[in-house]
């Protein structure tokens, strides 16, 4: 899977998740910053990744993924 097609399908899942503008994603995105996301939104999201890539991400990797851009160079290296 190339690295357009990861951000593709991980914007369609912010998008519905968070009620945005698929097209207002970015790969500068902040989870916290620009979406307001707490820890259970955060985690939800996490298992949702973990689910579409079928990627085991470790709590200690997930707290280091801030952007989409981080997100998906890790969804990328895992496959």
């Amino acid at each position: 899977m190339s690295r357009e097609e990861i951000f593709n399908k991980i914007a369609s899942i912010l998008a519905e998740r968070f009620e945005i503008d698929k097209s207002t994603i970015t790969e500068q995105l902040n989870f916290k910053n620009d979406l307001d996301a707490d820890s259970i939104d955060f985690v939800e999201f996490v298992l949702e990744l973990e689910d579409t890539f079928n990627a085991e991400i470790s709590d200690e990797d997930a707290e280091n993924l801030n952007t989409i851009g981080e997100v998906v160079d890790y969804i990328a290296n895992k496959n």
